[in-house]
C-alpha cells in the first residue's frame, strides 16, 4: 500500500464529535489501494477490558483518494485508537508514532481523542437540515407600497443599472407570501435591509434601521412574525466586514481625520482620507471607496456591532444572520459574535459568506455553515457549462463531503446562482432541461438549498446587474412548467428524510460519461435512486434493485427487469425512483 497517500489527524474533519456520545475516525488512502480498512478503538484508561476492531465503510471517493469513516460510541467518552489497513494478503498498522507492520502492543503510542466535552460538540441548528431557503433582493422582489418609492423609481420590470431602482419593499415581500408557502420553501434569505444608498444596501449607513424605502423596523417585525405563522424562517444579511460612505463614524472621521474620536473605528493608513490612483488611503473592501472596512479589533466597534446582532434578534425575531465577505473580519469577533447570537437565539443559523475551503471557520466556536460555492462549481461545471463528466463531478462531490465534519455537510447552504452570479438559466445556456438538471442534485442532496428569487419561473440573467431584475409577476411571463417542477421537487425532498440525510452512494459515473446514477438513504432505510442523463443524446441506465419500485412523482410502478432497475432517458432526461 501506499504509505504517502495515507493521512489522518486526530482533529478537525479527521475525528471530531458528532454528538455527545459519538465520535467520527475518518482515514484517507490512496484511491482502490486499500480493500478493507478496520480501526481498533478502546479507552485510554482501561484500553485491555475494552479494546476492539471494528471496521470503516468507504463513505467518499475522489479522483486520488479513498476516504473512510466509522462511528464510535467510547465507553467512557474517551478514545485511543489506531488503523488496521488490509490489501489481500498485505497488513499496514497506523498509529500517532509510526507505521508498523504488526498490531501496536503500547496504547500509548495510538491517536488519542481525549475526552467529549458537551461544550465542544458542534451542533448547528436542527432546523436547517430540513429547510429549503429562498434567496430575496428586496429592491427587485416585489413593489407593494409606492408611497415608499425612491425619487426617480422606475417602472416595474425595466432594464437593471447598477444604481436605478424599481421600489421593492417588505410590503411586497408581505404580500407574496402565498407564493413562497405554495412553492414549499420554509425560510427566506435577505440580501440587506438595513438603510444605505444603494439598491443593494451593502453600504450601510445606519445598523438599527430598516431602509425607509423598504419600510420600518415595525414593518420588518410584522413580516417576520407573518413569515414564522407559516413555518418560515428569516435570515438577515450581516454587513460587519465594512459599513457605507455615509456612516455617521466613517462621516466624522472624514470631516475631522485623525482627531476623530471614532478614527480608530477604521483601518486608516494615511490621513487625510481620500483615493490616491484609484487606491483609498483607509482600508475598504474590494479598494470601493464607499465601504470603509471596519476594525473589529476595536472594543467600541466590536460592542456595536455585537449590539446590532442581538437587536434584530430580540426586538425583531429573526432566526439568524448571513456573515457578508466573512473570511476577512477576525477570528476573534467572529467567536464573540457567535457567543452573542447564541445567547439570544440558541438556534440561530450562522452562515459565512465564504467562497473557498473554510475548515478554520467551522470547528463550532465560529459558523454553523458556509456558503457552499465548491458545490455551486461542481454543479455547474458538470449540468451547465459541461466541462467535467459524470467521474470528475463524482470526484468533486466526494472530495466536499470528506473535507467537513458531517454535521457541517448536513447544513451546508447548497446554492447554484445569487445576486452575486449569472443566474442558472443563463448558465445552462437557456436549456431548462439542464437547469431542470442541476436543480434537481441540489434538491436532493445533503445539506439546505437554496433558490434564487426568480428561477422558479425561469428567469434569466447575466452577472450583476442583469441576474437582478425584478420578479417576474406576470403570469404571462411566467414558466409554469418550471414552477410546478421546482414545487413537486421540494414537495418529496420535504416528505422524505432520505432525500436530506447525509447517505448519498454514487452508482454510475464513468469517465467520459455524461450519465449519472445515484442512491439516497436514510439512516432507517428509506432509500430512491435518482438517474441523470447530462448529454444530448438518450442514454439507457440499468442498476441492480431488490423489491419493488416506483417511480416517486407519480407513484406508477417501475419497470424491474431481471433484478435491475432501468430506462431510457432522453437528452438531459431524468427519473428519480423510490423502493416500497
Amino acid at each position: 500500500m501506499l504509505r504517502e497517500a495515507i493521512y489522518h489527524r486526530p482533529k478537525q474533519n479527521w475525528a471530531y464529535s458528532y454528538d455527545k456520545k459519538t465520535v467520527h475516525l475518518r482515514v484517507r488512502t490512496k484511491r482502490g489501494d486499500a480493500g478493507q480498512v478496520r480501526a481498533i478503538v478502546g479507552d485510554k484508561y482501561a484500553w485491555d477490558q475494552t479494546v476492539k476492531s471494528v471496521e470503516m465503510r468507504r463513505f467518499a471517493s475522489d479522483d486520488l483518494f479513498d476516504y473512510w469513516e466509522v462511528a464510535v460510541e467510547p465507553p467512557f467518552r474517551r478514545l485511543r485508537y489506531a488503523f488496521h489497513f488490509i490489501k489481500g494478503e498485505e497488513e499496514l498498522f497506523l498509529t500517532e508514532k509510526e507505521f508498523r507492520k504488526t498490531p501496536p502492543a503500547d496504547p500509548l503510542e495510538l491517536f488519542d481523542f481525549p475526552y467529549i466535552n458537551p461544550a465542544d460538540v458542534f451542533e448547528p441548528p436542527a432546523w436547517v437540515k430540513d429547510a429549503v431557503f429562498y434567496q430575496i433582493f428586496p429592491e427587485r422582489f416585489a413593489n407593494g407600497d409606492p408611497s415608499l418609492d425612491p425619487e426617480g423609481v422606475e417602472p416595474w420590470g425595466g432594464k437593471p443599472t447598477p444604481t436605478n431602482f424599481f421600489g421593492g419593499d417588505l410590503q411586497g415581500v408581505l404580500d407574496h407570501l402565498d407564493h413562497l408557502e405554495g412553492l414549499g420553501v420554509n425560510a427566506i434569505y435577505f440580501t440587506p435591509l438595513f438603510e444605505a444608498t444603494t439598491n443593494h444596501k451593502y453600504d450601510t449607513r445606519d445598523y438599527m434601521k430598516v431602509d425607509p424605502h423598504f419600510g420600518t423596523n415595525a414593518k420588518l417585525k410584522e413580516l417576520v412574525d407573518a413569515c414564522h405563522r407559516r413555518g418560515i424562517r428569516v435570515l438577515l444579511d450581516a454587513v460587519f466586514n465594512h459599513a457605507g460612505r455615509t456612516f455617521p463614524p466613517f462621516v466624522d472621521v472624514l470631516e475631522k481625520g485623525a482627531e476623530s474620536p471614532y478614527a480608530g473605528w477604521f483601518h486608516v493608513r494615511e490621513f487625510p482620507l481620500q483615493v490616491v490612483d484609484g487606491i483609498p488611503t483607509y482600508e475598504t473592501f474590494a479598494f470601493e471607496p464607499i465601504m470603509p472596512k471596519l476594525n473589529t479589533e476595536n472594543p467600541e466597534v466590536k460592542k456595536y456591532l455585537l449590539d446590532v446582532a442581538r437587536y434584530w434578534i430580540e426586538e425583531i425575531g429573526i432566526d439568524g444572520w448571513r456573515l457578508d465577505v466573512a473570511n476577512e473580519v477576525d477570528h476573534a469577533f467572529w467567536r464573540e459574535f457567535r457567543q452573542t447570537v447564541k445567547a439570544a437565539k440558541p438556534d440561530a443559523y450562522i452562515l459565512g459568506e465564504i467562497w473557498h475551503d473554510s475548515i478554520p471557520w467551522l470547528q463550532g466556536d465560529q459558523f454553523d455553515a458556509v456558503m457552499n460555492y465548491p458545490f455551486t462549481n461542481a454543479v455547474l461545471d458538470f449540468f451547465a457549462k459541461e466541462t467535467i463528466d459524470a467521474a470528475g463531478f463524482a470526484n468533486a462531490i466526494g472530495k466536499q463531503l470528506a473535507a467537513y465534519p458531517q454535521q457541517v455537510n448536513e447544513t451546508a447552504f447548497n446554492l447554484l446562482d445569487s445576486h452575486d452570479t449569472p443566474r442558472l438559466l443563463t448558465q445552462c445556456g437557456d436549456d431548462e432541461r439542464r437547469m431542470r438538471l442541476a436543480a434537481l442534485f441540489q434538491l436532493t442532496y445533503p445539506g439546505t438549498p437554496c433558490i434564487y428569487y426568480g428561477d422558479e419561473f425561469g428567469m434569466s440573467g447575466e452577472g450583476d446587474p442583469d441576474c437582478r431584475k425584478c420578479m417576474v409577476w406576470d403570469e404571462k411571463e411566467q414558466n409554469r412548467e418550471m414552477f410546478d417542477f421546482y414545487r413537486r421537487t421540494i414537495a418529496l425532498r420535504k416528505k422524505h428524510p432520505a432525500l436530506r440525510e447525509i447517505g448519498l452512494r454514487f452508482l454510475q459515473a464513468e469517465e467520459g460519461g455524461r450519465t449519472l446514477v445515484y442512491e439516497r438513504r436514510s439512516a432507517k432505510g428509506e432509500r430512491f435512486v435518482v438517474a441523470m442523463n447530462a448529454s444530448g443524446r438518450e442514454a439507457k441506465v440499468s442498476v441492480s434493485a431488490e423489491g419493488k419500485w416506483v417511480d416517486a412523482y407519480s407513484g406508477e410502478a417501475a419497470e424491474i427487469a431481471r433484478g435491475r432497475l432501468g430506462a431510457t432517458l432522453p437528452a438531459y432526461g431524468f427519473a428519480v425512483w423510490k423502493q416500497v
